[in-house]
């Protein structure tokens, strides 16, 4: 089993109540010998509110400490999430280079300043409709941002649909997603596998598996593993399968970041 989560949160995210130490010490419980925190900042996600974006001061003060108590036990690295939307690409580019993250993931969770997870944006349209506005947007996000290295979750949206994956197949957004995975390949950045499609009762993590082959089959190369856990239960969430999943998607390594650098480990 893979023993690296690069996706976790704690209570720095507005969607968790656990502490990092409650997270480092389920992470150690469960035998990992790597993992990597990414809490949330989404500016201007307006469903949820500015007060819920953690205090990068104070994130830094509370994460290196733990990086020190449990040296001895686990590799613990410092990254953060953060919520792509095209007219926030300047204040991105300045915030993630003020701060000495290890790795950042881009992800779309909100599009048109509507958070996708309060479902909203689903009102009085179908499923196909969302979903490809959605896809739309990531592709003006990962043509513009620069300052990320992994897209995470692309397929996110599919959670919170009324019906789910039956409105979603890489062939039926192929050309979006085409485009979405040939910027993101020339500039250098990398795909997530994330695991908590499964968590959230769909058939595939994210992103489907033909997402995944396609990406390998058009040159990339970089692909991280998270489990998005919010508490100690989600951490490294059906791992297991990973390896096999990556595998059958045409890769024999993935990749885990240390100062925004890829650090390419051999599957088993």
């Amino acid at each position: 089993m893979m023993r690296a989560d690069v996706h976790m949160h704690t209570n720095f995210s507005h969607d968790s109540n656990t502490t990092p130490e409650d997270m480092v010490k389920g992470a150690i419980n469960k035998e990992l010998k790597m993992v990597c925190f990414t809490d949330h900042f989404d500016k201007d996600d307006f469903d949820w509110g500015p007060e819920d974006i953690f205090d990068p001061e104070e994130y830094f003060r509370v994460m290196p400490a733990l990086q020190e108590k449990y040296k001895d036990k686990i590799d613990m690295r410092i990254g953060v999430e953060i919520g792509l939307q095209p007219y926030l690409e300047p204040f991105y580019h300045e915030f993630v280079n003020k701060y000495p993250f290890d790795f950042v993931i881009g992800s779309v969770h909100s599009i048109k300043k509507s958070d996708i997870a309060h479902g909203e944006l689903f009102e009085g349209k179908t499923d196909e409709e969302v979903y490809r506005e959605v896809l739309e947007e990531m592709l003006e996000d990962v043509k513009i941002y620069e300052d990320y290295d992994v897209l995470g979750h692309l397929d996110y949206m599919v959670r919170y649909g009324k019906e789910k994956e039956k409105s979603y197949s890489y062939i039926k957004y192929a050309n979006l997603v085409d485009e979405i995975l040939k910027n993101v390949i020339a500039k250098g950045k990398g795909l997530e596998l994330n695991m908590a499609g499964l968590k959230y009762g769909l058939p595939f993590a994210h992103p489907h598996p033909d997402v995944l082959k396609r990406y390998r089959e058009l040159g990339g190369e970089i692909v991280t593993v998270g489990a998005d856990g919010h508490c100690p239960e989600h951490i490294a969430w059906d791992f297991n399968k990973a390896n096999d999943i990556l595998r059958a998607c045409g890769f024999t390594y993935y990749a885990e970041f240390r100062e925004r650098k890829p650090i390419f480990k051999q599957l088993s």
